[in-house]
């Protein structure tokens, strides 16, 4: 494990990278009854939308592991998903199948984009300071998503968003297992996040919040997937350039910006040159997640943003990403055990890991206001919209016209200019 990971280089233990691959599987591991359920509502089968969900999340985050050496999950995106439910497939009237296929061909793509350093490029075009407003942005948006899953946030309070009155069940459940997670970190406890998870998820019993089947027996049998299932009888036509160009869109700046987060968490970007370590492998796993998980039968695999919480634990190499790609093929023969976790429990650990990643915001220069400003828009978009590829879409746009206005338009390089061509573009023919 040594020769393979360079624990030691990386400042890490086999026990630390152990026990950070299992916090981001259990922070992440919602995505194992969420994305079934949500492409079932396509009429495909539920069942073989887990099996695929759990396998092409093992084969992307053990290519992550072995290719990147990175402490980064993968697997089928939120949002993405909903965009292949609730727009493709419910709204345009497409059918499965054929989301399906812009999902395949947006996967080869990705490959090929990858090996010619496309998005390697991107990657390296966005300045220094909007690469630690998109982490800091990142740990708002993470916090969000754990007070939102945990119910202690919410648009039915008469104003845009606010806290319910807590009292009793998941939300009261998730600001227990906050203070005690809180209160493990602080002292300094080996594992406290996972800890906190596990005694919340226990705490949850008695509450009626962890709900525990009759008859439950941890094991199951995995379906079959469902296996290369594409319809390639409409690729040609215009609206299916749309969906393919917005599946396209949205993961290359999703991958973006969590793998920015991730590698700014674990102090993994090089000081000198800004960059990180074997992005170009990185991003190919994801490139072939996303491959492997349309052949298999779900939509868009992509770096995860619940990897900060392993990070947050101690990973710093792909030992962790091989715990947790294990875990995911465990679950395939274990999933009743792992959805007992329910969401109130794992909420804490995001709200945590939000907390660690938002101080990076002390490096940004905001004294000029070229600089400032757009980080901060970058920042207050990605919560805001919901969205890490908005935070960045906006942060590069007011990035590049301040820095015109201010008289300081040579310092916007020929690849940041053509993101921002594009992300015009993108806006005056959405």
């Amino acid at each position: 494990m040594e020769k393979m990971f360079r624990l030691k280089e990386h400042g890490t233990t086999f026990q630390k990278e152990i026990v950070a691959g299992i916090t981001t599987f259990l922070t992440m591991a919602y995505i194992l009854a969420v994305n079934p359920g949500m492409l079932g509502k396509t009429g495909m089968n539920v069942s073989s939308v887990f099996t695929a969900t759990a396998l092409s999340s093992a084969i992307a985050t053990l290519v992550m592991a072995f290719t990147a050496n990175l402490p980064v999950a993968l697997a089928p995106g939120m949002g993405l998903n909903a965009f292949f439910t609730y727009t493709v497939v419910l709204g345009m009237g497409y059918s499965w199948q054929l989301a399906l296929t812009a999902v395949f061909l947006e996967g080869i793509l990705f490959i090929i984009l990858s090996l010619f350093k496309v998005r390697e490029a991107i990657i390296d075009a966005i300045p220094s300071n909007l690469k630690k407003a998109i982490a800091v942005g990142i740990g708002f948006f993470i916090a969000l998503i754990g007070l939102s899953d945990a119910g202690i946030v919410s648009s039915q309070t008469g104003t845009i968003i606010g806290f319910i009155n807590i009292k009793s069940g998941a939300p009261l459940l998730a600001l227990i297992g906050l203070l005690i997670t809180a209160i493990l970190y602080t002292c300094r406890v080996p594992a406290s996040i996972l800890l906190g998870i596990i005694i919340t998820t226990v705490i949850g019993i008695p509450l009626g919040v962890t709900v525990v089947p009759e008859n439950f027996t941890p094991f199951a049998s995995p379906a079959a997937p469902l296996f290369c299932r594409f319809d390639f009888t409409q690729v040609l036509t215009l609206k299916f350039f749309t969906v393919f160009f917005t599946f396209l869109f949205f993961d290359i700046f999703d991958t973006v910006g969590t793998l920015l987060g991730v590698a700014t968490q674990a102090n993994l970007i090089d000081k000198k040159t800004g960059k990180i370590p074997r992005v170009k492998q990185a991003l190919l796993s994801d490139a072939v997640g996303t491959v492997a998980g349309a052949m298999l039968g779900t939509s868009t695999v992509t770096s995860y943003v619940e990897s900060t919480a392993g990070v947050a634990s101690g990973g710093r190499t792909g030992l962790t990403s091989v715990t947790t790609g294990i875990l995911f093929l465990a679950a395939l023969f274990l999933s009743p055990l792992f959805l007992l976790v329910p969401s109130a429990a794992t909420a804490p650990a995001l709200i945590m890991v939000g907390s660690f990643m938002i101080k990076s915001v002390v490096d940004i220069d905001f004294r000029d206001p070229s600089e400032g400003i757009p980080a901060f828009i970058c920042i207050i978009v990605m919560p805001f919209a919901y969205s890490i590829a908005e935070g960045i879409v906006w942060g590069v746009i007011s990035y590049t016209v301040l820095k015109v206005f201010s008289g300081k338009g040579k310092n916007v390089t020929p690849v940041t200019w053509v993101l921002f061509v594009i992300f015009v573009l993108r806006f005056i023919f959405r």
